[in-house]
């Protein structure tokens, strides 16, 4: 059986060459006064289908058979690997089927439909989308292509990591600390094994939305754990997983840390974001600025890389945030 390694990653790399985009590595000089030191900016919001997670969806999908392809391909989401895993297998020839929370934002589930995927939706709070998603997958005979559960997947997410190592030493700025968003932890697991064999000494830190934080409360607890039931969803509707993958969180146990980030501290970072670096970027994907921006990791005198991990914001939700009438 195939398991997620750095090798893995570079093959990975080559499977996405002139096929994904390599996405810039921006620095801020507003941003860097701002926190003393110097902020490196994965700019995944660029990427297809507007997230990181078509590096993993391609490079799972273009490795399928043609026998497998012809029987298409199943996946679950929220929205943004339903998104890239439509896409690529559009660009495959093949089908997608595509099972969604009722709630997930219309952005995604429009992107999906555009992108040429059927969706299914479901209710996220009393339905398991592991179980429809399987279940179509046995009577129709399609591929499931997990979220983050692949090591395909995974490798193809650590591509992010990979350039922005190659990135960082192309302008003379090796990091101090690399922070990603968590959720299932496919993308903090891919650049966990490219830092481990590129730059073993640099940490890398999680950031969870503060009412979701499994991956903090597995690693405190050296198992896999859910968080305490919770009333009112995050903005941060990408990163509302209820624990840590099962492949990932064997990988992801050598982060340094995981911090949490509020609503609020979320909507500021958003915000800076559009104001200060011109970019659109989405809750789930601005958590990392934010706990730089909340002071939540010392950034003084440092090279901080962070993930922005993905740009499919709901126009109303962002436009509440930026016009400042957001209340979390």
């Amino acid at each position: 059986m195939h398991t997620a390694s750095f090798e893995g990653v570079r093959d990975a790399a080559r499977q996405l060459s002139g096929v994904a985009v390599r996405t810039p590595l921006v620095e801020s000089p507003a941003l860097n006064d701002r926190l003393g030191g110097r902020v490196l900016l994965k700019c995944e919001t660029l990427q297809h289908a507007g997230a990181f997670k078509f590096r993993g969806a391609w490079n799972r999908i273009s490795r399928l058979t043609p026998e497998e392809l012809q029987r298409g391909v199943v996946a679950y989401s929220s929205g943004n690997h339903a998104q890239a895993v439509a896409a690529a297998a559009r660009r495959m020839g093949t089908s997608a089927i595509i099972v969604m929370p009722a709630d997930s934002p219309r952005v995604k589930v429009e992107g999906v439909i555009a992108f040429g995927g059927e969706v299914r939706s479901y209710d996220r709070y009393r339905e398991s989308r592991e179980a429809i998603g399987e279940e179509i997958a046995r009577t129709r005979g399609s591929v499931l292509v997990r979220p983050f559960d692949d090591p395909f997947v995974i490798e193809g997410q650590g591509t992010t990591g990979l350039e922005i190592v190659e990135q960082a030493a192309e302008i003379g700025a090796p990091i101090d600390q690399l922070l990603c968003g968590t959720s299932g932890g496919g993308l903090i697991a891919g650049i966990n094994l490219t830092l481990a064999a590129l730059a073993p000494d640099v940490p890398v830190i999680g950031v969870e939305p503060a009412a979701y934080d499994d991956t903090r409360r597995s690693l405190a607890a050296g198992a896999r754990m859910t968080h305490p039931p919770v009333d009112k969803p995050s903005i941060c509707d990408a990163l509302m997983t209820d624990r840590p993958g099962e492949l990932t969180f064997p990988i992801n146990r050598r982060l340094r840390e995981v911090v949490t980030v509020s609503d609020a501290e979320v909507a500021e970072a958003v915000r800076v974001a559009f104001r200060t670096l011109k970019l659109v970027v989405e809750p789930g994907g601005a958590v990392s600025l934010a706990a730089l921006l909340a002071g939540k990791v010392e950034t003084r005198d440092r090279t901080s890389a962070i993930v922005l991990s993905g740009g499919n914001v709901d126009p109303g939700l962002f436009a509440d945030i930026i016009q400042e009438r957001f209340v979390p």
